[in-house]
């Protein structure tokens, strides 16, 4: 990208765990314009207040591009279970509104999820594997998928996996704080996937929206490499200079959910490597650095 391109970002979901993320990646370019929007902005249930918000933004963009990132979603799996309506409609119709408005104005990137595949394969997924979500939250994250690519214009959907960062709740955090107030934690091993600290992801999804050439309508972005739930919580427990045998095996059948976990839902990240961006580092040196970045 030239440098003296001006881009103008759109970033949903602002207070969320990436959303946090990706506004101190912005906040690393100066020179460009960013407008973040939570719930209290917009309303992703509505069809108005989402065309209505990214309308008068296009609108009053006086940069060289347009950028929105939707980092926005309903992300309570096993309550979409029984709430599969308005899961459909933040998940699945919202990202609609939005590639339609911003289709021949901007690019969306937008943000889906390794729970749109069905969990039983055997080694990475690769972008163009079919679909088939055993839960609710993936069935209105493929739906979101679906209405992207029916949308036309530039956009890019980025599946990823296992998000972990400084701000929301998510597993690194509670490991964390059980490390400090059990003697012991009992953690699957029978699930298997990628870690992604959400500060690397942002960092990929802003290079991405970068992108001057076109880019490909599916991407696939975690950290590199592949962990148990159980292998991830001992790794927090030594990073953390406690002893990870404290961390004891069980299986998912111990742990009953509303909402079915994939067993293996890791990604296939050589499209991502072929569009020539830049490579995600391996989960556990994301880990080492998400946890020295930890507030004291």
């Amino acid at each position: 990208m030239s440098g003296g391109t001006r881009t103008a970002w759109l970033v949903t979901g602002a207070r969320g765990q990436l959303g946090h993320d990706l506004l101190e990646v912005l906040a690393g370019r100066p020179g460009d314009d960013v407008t973040a929007v939570s719930r209290a902005e917009v309303d992703l249930t509505d069809e108005a207040s989402v065309r209505g918000a990214v309308g008068r933004w296009l609108d009053g963009v006086r940069a060289d591009r347009a950028v929105v990132v939707n980092a926005a979603a309903y992300t309570a799996v096993d309550a979409a279970e029984t709430d599969e309506g308005t899961a459909l409609l933040v998940n699945g119709r919202a990202p609609g509104w939005l590639a339609e408005e911003l289709a021949g104005r901007g690019r969306l990137v937008h943000v889906s999820t390794d729970y749109v595949f069905d969990g039983r394969a055997s080694r990475p997924y690769p972008v163009d594997a079919p679909t088939a979500p055993r839960s609710a939250y993936g069935r209105t994250k493929a739906a979101g998928e679906r209405a992207v690519a029916a949308a036309g214009g530039d956009a890019c959907v980025v599946r990823t996996a296992w998000v972990h960062g400084r701000h929301g709740g998510n597993f690194v955090r509670t490991m964390t704080a059980l490390e400090a107030s059990r003697e012991t934690v009992s953690v699957v091993t029978d699930q298997v996937g990628a870690p992604t600290w959400s500060a690397d992801l942002a960092a990929c999804l802003v290079e991405l929206g970068l992108r001057e050439d076109a880019v490909p309508p599916v991407l696939h972005c975690t950290n590199a490499g592949q962990v148990s739930w159980h292998g991830l919580a001992q790794a927090v427990f030594e990073e953390l200079g406690a002893d990870s045998a404290r961390v004891l095996p069980t299986t998912t059948e111990a742990f009953p959910r509303p909402a079915p976990r994939p067993a293996y839902s890791v990604l296939d990240l050589s499209a991502w490597h072929a569009t020539g961006l830049t490579p995600p580092r391996p989960w556990r040196a994301a880990l080492h650095a998400a946890m020295a970045a930890r507030p004291a």
